[in-house]
């Protein structure tokens, strides 16, 4: 192995998904990543705390995306709009990659210790959002339940996405959602 190979994170994460898929998450090691990675298990820690964190490893890009649109939206939109501005804004996070991000969904699905990291990731997103609203001069109370609205119709667009191999874009499946709440929400 050489002292350094460029893409180590990218090919560490492509090893970790194809022996999740073969072996199953818990029977892979983190030896055995590096080793299909044909690097070392001292760089897979430079990457990664934890072979868990190789499936939420995106999650501060994700998060500072949803931000970054929430920053820019139009002093004009509501709360909630400008929150679902934010979410949307992860349709670039996931474009050109379904397969990973179904991969690492199915993974995550069938553990229940993962299900629960995955919550307390997405509590996070509200909380960023929350914050982004609350600088945007929305009360901290409203600004809580616009975020968590958000990540709400998030989730289910991915939900959706994911569930829809050949379907529509995560993008529209977000859309939909956001009509869907919007109908909830009016009553219909």
């Amino acid at each position: 192995m050489g002292r350094w190979t460029p893409g180590a994170r990218g090919r560490l994460q492509r090893a970790a998904f194809e022996l999740f898929a073969e072996r199953g998450f818990e029977q892979t090691t983190v030896a055995e990543i590096a080793a299909r990675a044909e690097l070392t298990e001292r760089t897979f820690f430079r990457h990664f705390a934890d072979k868990r964190e190789v499936l939420f490893a995106g999650q501060d890009e994700l998060t500072a995306r949803m931000v970054a649109a929430l920053a820019d939206a139009p002093a004009e939109l509501s709360a909630l709009d400008a929150a679902v501005r934010a979410v949307e804004a992860s349709t670039e996070f996931f474009d050109g990659s379904p397969d990973g991000p179904r991969a690492r969904q199915a993974v995550i699905d069938a553990h229940p210790e993962l299900r629960e990291r995955e919550l307390i990731k997405m509590e996070g997103l509200v909380s960023a959002i929350a914050e982004g609203l609350v600088l945007r001069g929305v009360p901290a109370s409203a600004a809580s339940l616009a975020a968590a609205s958000a990540v709400a119709v998030f989730r289910r667009g991915f939900e959706r996405w994911i569930a829809a191999e050949q379907g529509p874009d995560l993008a529209r499946c977000i859309r939909e959602a956001v009509a869907e709440l919007k109908a909830v929400v009016a009553g219909g």
